[in-house]
């Protein structure tokens, strides 16, 4: 075989070898195109510093290289609104605009603002938040909308391919995709949710964002990442759909979620404890302390019991208790299996309630007159200031507030032209601006042609809906 013939029948096994592995990998386009239109971007502006969790913050543009600032959408240049702002994702669950996402994407928000892949902006109506599950629902006023597909979170295996769609760093609808690492992680101030671990890319902005099978179905919300430096670090966790639905079908029908309590405090079993009270292996939850006047005392739960069923629920571990009592509907009565001093005891227990954990503010968009010219407070310059501004004509903004300013208007910025079904008209005085607003349907956006410097963009200025 000569030397030549052996480099060509190389080069053949490798590229069949590379072929069959490219065919073997899972191919995510078809997934992006049919649910990507379900995915939502939500930016919540607030008075107050956004919520960090495990290690994720919110998206602040000042804290971007000035080469990322440049690529944010919408206006590329303008300054960021002086009111404390956060973006994050979510998708849509029912075509007349019901929408998930993180309770800590909204929470303070004086204001929700949600767009649509079609570029559609609306003020969302926060209905409820749940802090403990950290899910939120919420409600733009829109009907006929894409709808994600539900699957199911315990068909779940670890190592099978998930993907996640949202929003990072306010890039919307961007898709990134992984394996699921782990299932059923439970953290000390957040037994109430068995999140699922994955190494998908999980960015700040990709909160509150689905998290797909490759049959297309939801399966998770992502929620929180684990990073030192805000950023993703390989470890993601998002909330299994089942519970997510659960939640959100508690805010819609009352605003908040009403969870079941028996007034324990329990600790895990470890392989010496486990002994000491009779058990072979470390299984269930064991009761450290019993509440005065609680459902539990009165159902005669003793310090030292082991908890092993509570209803039709296996206890497998102390994890699984608060999450298995908090499903159940207060007031409802329970039987509950417990190990005491060796022996088998049958309980009957009616269930309390936990205190509604709620939100500092509630979530209502504001209502009141739009600002006079939607918020934009301009000039008419002399000759000598259009030459010093480099215009021929235009409109000075000397101030954004309202509508102009959550569309990154500025001070400074010059108003050349209104636009409207394709044609611009100039603004050479504020007599044009005024019959250019006086001509918007109900509903419709002032777009504008505005000159920062030498950067010439358009913007669209919409009043509350």
């Amino acid at each position: 075989m000569t030397a030549l013939f052996k480099a060509f029948f190389a080069v053949v096994v490798l590229s069949a070898s590379l072929g069959a592995r490219a065919a073997d990998l899972p191919d995510f386009t078809a997934l992006a195109k049919s649910q990507g239109a379900a995915v939502v971007n939500i930016r919540a502006i607030r008075h107050g510093s956004p919520v960090a969790r495990l290690g994720e913050r919110d998206h602040n543009e000042d804290s971007l290289p000035e080469f990322l600032r440049r690529l944010l959408p919408d206006h590329p240049e303008a300054p960021v609104p002086d009111d404390d702002h956060s973006v994050g994702s979510g998708f849509i669950i029912d075509a007349d605009g019901y929408i998930l996402t993180n309770a800590h994407v909204v929470d303070r928000a004086t204001r929700v603002e949600v767009r649509l892949v079609d570029k559609r902006t609306f003020v969302a109506h926060v209905l409820g938040a749940d802090p403990r599950s950290d899910i939120a629902l919420i409600k733009i006023e829109a009907s006929g909308l894409p709808v994600v597909r539900l699957g199911r979170a315990d068909a779940l295996e670890v190592g099978a391919w998930v993907v996640a769609i949202g929003s990072p760093f306010g890039f919307e609808n961007s898709v990134t995709a992984g394996i699921v690492s782990a299932r059923g992680r439970m953290f000390p101030q957040e037994s109430y949710v068995p999140f699922i671990q994955t190494d998908v890319a999980i960015n700040p902005g990709n909160s509150g964002g689905p998290l797909f099978n490759l049959a297309g179905e939801v399966i998770g919300v992502n929620s929180q990442i684990y990073s030192r430096n805000g950023g993703f670090m390989g470890v993601s966790f998002a909330i299994p759909i089942d519970i997510a639905m659960q939640i959100q079908g508690q805010l819609r029908a009352f605003g908040e979620v009403r969870r079941g309590r028996i007034g324990v405090a329990i600790q895990a079993l470890t392989p010496p404890l486990a002994a000491a009270f009779g058990l072979d292996t470390p299984r269930g939850a064991l009761v450290g302390m019993v509440e005065p006047d609680s459902p539990a005392q009165a159902a005669g739960v003793r310090t030292g019991d082991v908890v092993l069923r509570f209803g039709d629920m296996v206890v497998h571990g102390a994890d699984d208790l608060p999450r298995i009592v908090g499903a159940v509907a207060p007031g409802r009565v329970q039987q509950m299996q417990v190990l005491r001093a060796g022996v088998l005891q049958e309980l009957t227990v009616t269930v309390g309630q936990w205190a509604p954990v709620r939100q500092p503010v509630r979530h209502v968009a504001p209502v009141g007159p739009v600002p006079p010219r939607l918020g934009l407070e301009l000039r008419e310059p002399s000759g000598a200031r259009r030459k010093a501004l480099g215009v021929t004509w235009g409109l000075e903004v000397l101030a954004a507030t309202g509508p102009a300013e959550r569309a990154r208007v500025a001070a400074g910025d010059v108003v050349l032209a209104s636009v409207r079904a394709g044609r611009q008209v100039p603004m050479r005085s504020l007599l044009d601006l005024d019959a250019a607003i006086a001509g918007l349907a109900g509903g419709e956006a002032l777009i504008l042609l505005v000159q920062r410097g030498p950067a010439l963009s358009f913007v669209a200025i919409e009043s509350a809906q």
